[in-house]
């Protein structure tokens, strides 16, 4: 329990930077970008380096222990924070994307607090578990925003940069923070210890592979609608802390359910929880379609994020319950750089389909932002009743 309650913690302060980022990225890229084009391009360059690092972060936690990887996370966080500052001073995109680049570590590291949780759970308080520490990032849904309102003008003129600072601050907690976590390092590996089944082996699993598509789609399609949140709520006339107040409308709506997620997974299935969130994640854009009154934005991005609670959550739980411990290192990995990659992707395209559509109208970009999530909810729909249906033929 010891490690829960850190974990919780760290989720719910150091977390409160991925708000933060998320609500400013695409704002300070559009302010700095020559092309408006590549406004949420730092955005899509933390999810991209957080692709790339997972593996590695997950590879240096199985050798030296979690503590090391989650103290990395939190200096690059750190740093790449104080970079962000520095390029808002100099008016750079390119050292805006440099720190943006060192945030991508950090998320990284956070994508793994959900796993440690699980480290030293029965199969049966697994779910619990996850749920307890993602039910931390309510505490980040309410620091974040309340930041960017508070210190985003607090090193006037230069916009932003103050809510950039206070992410410096973050991460020196979490430097402290992690020091009350128990994770010793892992025991040396003799030669001819079982490392588990080859790769390829598990993937082919239908549990894994459903649960690993199911994450995919449904952290890409938030992060998809979340980044070009912003810049359609300004871009429809409201205010930077309007837009604020809707991610953490979002963020909320994301970690409030997983005080009791865990429970009905372990109730119900994590099929039926994922089916939940996929139908929500569908529900959001039917909403952001509807209209873009600041009340449909405020609906859409709290259905965005309960749909993502359930389906993302459902397949994490789903797919620890699918390997062994000594698998545990090479599938996590592979799970967050595919997880993580899609990300990327999405988010990419949201500056994208934001920007780049042949139109100007804002009005234009945020449809094509919504419809865009339709291919990808049914082919995950399909993957996941596919196997469902295989599950009650045996």
């Amino acid at each position: 329990m010891r490690n829960v309650r850190v974990l919780v913690a760290a989720q719910g302060i150091m977390g409160a930077q991925m708000p933060i980022t998320f609500v400013l990225g695409g704002l300070a890229g559009q302010m700095l970008a020559t092309n408006k084009l590549f406004a949420t391009l730092p955005i899509s360059v933390i999810v991209l380096v957080s692709m790339f690092s997972a593996p590695m972060l997950s590879m240096l936690m199985g050798k030296y222990g979690r503590r090391a990887g989650f103290l990395t996370g939190v200096g690059a966080g750190g740093i790449g924070a104080a970079i962000s500052v520095f390029a808002l001073y100099q008016g750079s995109f390119g050292l805006l994307l440099a720190g943006h680049t060192l945030t991508g570590i950090y998320m990284s590291a956070q994508g793994f607090y959900r796993f440690a949780a699980t480290d030293v759970a029965s199969d049966d308080l697994r779910p619990k578990a996850i749920s307890w520490v993602m039910a931390g990032g309510l505490l980040s849904a309410i620091i974040g925003p309340q930041l960017v309102v508070f210190f985003s003008g607090a090193l006037a003129p230069i916009p932003f940069a103050g809510a950039y600072l206070a992410i410096v601050g973050l991460n020196l907690i979490g430097v402290v923070l992690f020091f009350f976590l128990d994770a010793p390092r892992p025991p040396a590996r003799n030669p001819g210890d079982s490392t588990g089944r080859p790769l390829m082996e598990i993937l082919r699993q239908p549990r894994v592979y459903t649960a690993i598509i199911c994450a995919m789609v449904s952290y890409a399609l938030m992060n998809l609608m979340m980044t070009s949140t912003p810049l359609a709520v300004v871009g429809c006339g409201f205010s930077t802390e309007d837009a604020a107040h809707v991610v953490q409308f979002h963020v909320l709506a994301m970690f409030a359910p997983s005080f009791f997620t865990g429970n009905l997974i372990a109730r119900y299935g994590a099929e039926k929880i994922i089916a939940i969130g996929l139908a929500l994640l569908l529900g959001a854009g039917v909403v952001a379609l509807s209209g873009v009154e600041l009340s449909r934005f405020f609906v859409a991005l709290v259905l965005l994020g309960l749909g993502w609670n359930f389906g993302f959550i459902g397949a994490t739980a789903m797919l620890t319950s699918a390997h062994a411990p000594a698998e545990r290192a090479k599938v996590q990995g592979l799970n967050d750089f595919l997880v993580f990659g899609m990300v990327a992707v999405a988010s990419f395209a949201s500056g994208g389909l934001m920007n780049g559509v042949g139109s100007d109208d804002v009005l234009v970009g945020w449809s094509a932002v919504n419809y865009a999530m339709v291919p990808f909810l049914v082919l995950a729909g399909g993957v996941l009743m596919v196997y469902a249906l295989r599950r009650r033929m045996d």
